[in-house]
This record gives structure tokens, sequence and C-alpha cells, in this order.
């Protein structure tokens, strides 16, 4: 895949939410921010932003840029840990909401650890999601079955990327927590009343 557009980690989760929201960004380059994203990009601001540091062997870094051509992906990891003494590479990636039912944040930190072992020639076994919601943090092994789940879905954004176009809108439950749904659907978004619609991110943060 080295001939292939680099794409960002980032337009994995976009893809597995809505593979039009992840054309209309990656693609288009539209962007809009509601109550969730906003909340969202002020907590990676907040990590991505700290200083390194070194506490009990291991090494904390901040906001890491990561290139990997031979998977064709770019991106940046929130915190990546090194623990000097077994030599291991930690990701751990921060979340706004509380753990997913599917396997999407899964993937994106293993679409991390995979870039890490490109770029170092190391072998990084786990990660960590950290949920800002239920303030937990969640270790990941990287086995077979969720590498092969990472790269199928680098595959899939490759090929949208690819075909270049942005598929036709549809509706669905997931469009009410979509900041760009009065660009992608604007009819949509007329009908809904605005109170209606700020209430339902608000219970969909508390489900």
């Amino acid at each position: 895949m080295t001939d292939a557009r680099l794409i960002n980690i980032s337009a994995l989760q976009h893809f597995a939410f809505c593979q039009r929201q992840c054309a209309l960004i990656h693609l288009e380059q539209v962007w809009q921010e509601n109550y969730l994203t906003a909340h969202g990009r002020q907590l990676h601001e907040r990590v991505d932003n700290g200083e390194p540091e070194t506490r009990k062997g291991v090494r904390f870094e901040r906001g890491v840029v990561v290139t990997a051509p031979q998977l064709s992906l770019t991106g940046k990891l929130d915190l990546l840990e090194h623990h000097k003494t077994s030599n291991q590479f930690i990701p751990v990636e921060y979340k706004r909401g509380k753990p997913k039912t599917n396997d999407i944040d899964k993937v994106q930190l293993c679409a991390q650890a995979m870039c890490i072992e490109e770029m170092l020639a190391v072998e990084v076994k786990q990660g960590a999601l950290w949920y800002w919601q239920t303030r937990k943090r969640i270790e990941i092994e990287f086995d077979i079955s969720l590498r092969r789940q990472t790269k199928d879905l680098i595959a899939q954004v490759q090929q949208l990327f690819i075909n270049g176009s942005t598929p036709a809108p549809t509706t669905g439950q997931h469009c009410k927590a979509c900041s760009l749904i009065d660009i992608c659907q604007p009819n949509l978004a007329e009908h809904d009343a605005s109170n209606r619609y700020i209430e339902s991110l608000f219970n969909m943060e508390a489900e």
C-alpha cells in the first residue's frame, strides 16, 4: 500500500460511524463542531499539550505524531508510554464518552500500535483506552483477530479515498450525534426542533 494516499487514523473512527461523514471530512474537508465534538477536542487538547516526563521508569510522551507508509497511515497519539525496563511501548487513547458496544476504539488504538511498530521496528503487545465519562482505563491486547480487523478497516477507508466520491446520505439514530447534520442533510436538521436536538445529545451522553 506504499503508493496509496496516507490516511489519518481518525478516519477509521469516522468511517465506522458513517461512511458519508468520513468522506465529507477527509475528502471534501468539511468540518463543523457541536457540543460532543467540542468536548472531545478540549479533552484531547489537555492531554496532547502536556510536557514529556519520566516517572518510575516510564517515559510519557504526549501528542506523538506517527507516519507509517507501509500501512498508509498517519496521525497523532494522545499519549505514548515507554516502559524502559521491559522496553515496551504502550499507546494510550483518551475518549470523551464511555466504552462502545463495538470494537472501533480498539481498532483505532491497534492502528496506532501498528504505526509504532513500523516506525520503531518493535512489537507493541498492548495499549490502553481511557474514558472520561467512566474515569476508567481499559487495557487492550493486540491479538491476531484485532490486527486483522484493523487492516480490513484501513483497506476499506483507503478504497473510499481511491474512489474519491462521497456516499449518498442515509438517515439513522447516529445522525443526531453528528456535527455535520445540517451540512449533510439540511432538510433533516430543519425539521428537528433545536431544543429536542440538544436534549438528544445529553441523553446520548447519559446512556
